[in-house]
């Protein structure tokens, strides 16, 4: 008789523990559900850092899952509305080369290759103009919906901004008091385990032992679980993606009432690029850097003239920068025996398009929708857990490398290498080949689960500069659909024109959303 999965202890809090710790007790507590005891220990000696952090829309629904309003995620979040990224002069220097990588699909993309009928006019219109109203939305600084649109409702599609230290506070409050999570604010002080390996327990440096039946790692790049105890080692990434430190700083608007961007601004820099994310009462700056082309100073420098250039009248010498290492990779298993790795203990690469977090949602998503009900079943659920996770970071490394080898930039030892086929996965090398024939689609990115789905894949391809050298020639059927594409740029432009004219700014949408309290 296998024992039952009665008890899970997830270790560290943060934005992994707390999500993970919502949507396991909103899905298997309560009336209809298991008994499930679900009990959080967080060390009470970590600080909390409190950077600016992007999201993918998927953070709805996992806000909808757990429970949480929109309205105080707004207000007590320091929350703003992101609809997107920017990237400049990523394709070439200077701040002229920018594009728009937004959360709209392309229109009717599921049965529509739009890309094939932009490319004959691509000298004209950017790509994300010609696919989708959302673009001129982004431009205008705008919110992505009206003041009396529902909660988790759209215009057009969106993620958001948020206080990553002010989101995990929010998200602990309501576990534990409309969720019955138990925490325990101590510090782990050993582990103990059964004789076929499992955890057992974890033990507190108090001498308090917490036992359960599976244990969630959520402890950071200090990995307390998956890393010390099971001694899973990080694959490094670095042959792929060199960046492994970042530089970080919190800068006030210069008035209260400064515009929001819409977007996470990428700008692209001699040996990196400078995160710019705006929430409500300021804006979270950041520099990653590849320390093997470039050294602190020279990145304090960097950031620091960004600054300068983006906030006049800040002085830098009231500015606190923090310094942030990282090693660029992921654990070569995720789940061993009955413990699994959540968030950062898992893996890093680097916060470009916001996949920590997105990776945080699809690991606790995947526990919480196939919890075992007992050890047997998770021997089963946590082989398919480690294969989907990995399928997901090698995807977030293909991804994240077109960004770099597509770029023309010639100016530094940095972009050379970053550019080098040679760096490339050999299967984004594949998709490079394929795609000098043919726009990215759904074969592209076929799971339903994909992070970044082959729209994702034409907004940075085209975004970048990137032609192909056979251009596709429409056939009969295709000049017949050219009625269908008129119709839809058509339908496009009347829809960017009605939402520039109705939609509020982005300031204006939070403002009035943090009048609010609890309203669906």
């Amino acid at each position: 008789m296998q024992s039952a999965t009665r008890r899970v202890v997830i270790v560290g809090g943060g934005t992994a523990g707390w999500i993970t710790a919502g949507l396991l007790a909103a899905q298997h507590r309560g009336p209809g559900s298991r008994e499930l005891d679900i009990v959080l220990v967080e060390s009470p000696d970590i600080p909390t850092i409190g950077v600016g952090e992007g999201t993918w829309p998927s953070m709805r629904m996992t806000l909808q899952k757990i429970g949480i309003h929109e309205a105080d995620l707004v207000r007590e979040c320091d929350a703003s509305f992101k609809q997107g990224t920017e990237f400049i002069g990523w394709s070439e220097s200077g701040d002229e080369h920018r594009y728009y990588h937004p959360f709209s699909f392309p229109a009717e993309y599921s049965s529509l290759k739009l890309a094939n009928y932009w490319l004959d006019q691509s000298d004209k219109v950017s790509f994300a103009d010609f696919v989708t109203p959302q673009a001129p939305v982004i431009a205008a600084g705008l919110a992505p919906k009206q003041l009396t649109t529902p909660e988790y409702a759209f215009n057009v599609n969106y993620g958001y901004h948020f206080d990553a230290g002010k989101f995990a506070k929010l998200l602990h409050e309501h576990s534990v008091k409309t969720l019955g999570v138990n925490y325990i604010s101590a510090n782990v002080g050993s582990i103990e385990s059964r004789e076929n390996g499992d955890i057992s327990a974890v033990i507190l440096t108090s001498g308090e032992k917490i036992e359960g039946d599976l244990f969630v790692d959520c402890t950071g790049q200090r990995s307390l679980l998956i890393g010390q105890h099971f001694g899973i080692d990080v694959a490094s990434m670095k042959e792929f993606l060199f960046n492994d430190a970042a530089i970080a700083v919190q800068v006030p608007y210069a008035k209260p009432g400064d515009p929001i961007a819409s977007v996470t601004r990428a700008t692209a820099v001699e040996s990196g690029w400078i995160w710019d994310i705006g929430l409500q009462s300021r804006r979270g700056i950041g520099h990653v850097y590849s320390t093997a082309h470039s050294d602190e100073t020279h990145a304090m420098a960097c950031i620091s003239d960004y600054v300068k250039r983006t906030a006049p009248g800040v002085r830098i010498d009231d500015l606190t920068f923090r310094s942030i290492p990282f090693e660029p990779g992921y654990r070569q298993q995720f789940w061993v025996k009955n413990c699994v790795a959540v968030g950062l203990s898992g893996g890093f690469i680097e916060p470009l398009e916001a996949s920590a977090l997105a990776l945080i949602e699809q690991a606790a998503s995947i526990i919480s929708e196939q919890f075992p009900a007992n050890r047997e079943i998770m021997s089963v659920v946590a082989k398919r857990f480690n294969d989907r996770m990995l399928y997901h970071w090698q995807r977030v490394i293909e991804f994240l490398k077109l960004h770099y080898v597509l770029s023309r930039r010639t100016d530094s030892a940095y972009w050379r290498d970053c550019r080098d086929l040679a760096t490339c996965p050999d299967e984004l090398r594949d998709k490079l080949t394929l795609w000098q024939q043919q726009p990215p689609w759904h074969d592209d990115a076929p799971r339903v689960d994909e992070l970044f789905p082959s729209a994702s894949y034409q907004y940075v391809l085209y975004g970048m500069g990137f032609r192909p050298r056979y251009p596709y020639v429409h056939g009969a059927e295709e000049n017949k659909e050219k009625t269908r594409v008129d119709r839809l740029l058509h339908t496009n432009n009347d829809k960017a024109r009605q939402m520039l004219s109705l939609l509020p700014t982005n300031r204006e949408l939070v403002e009035a959303m943090t009048t609010l309290r609890g309203v669906a």
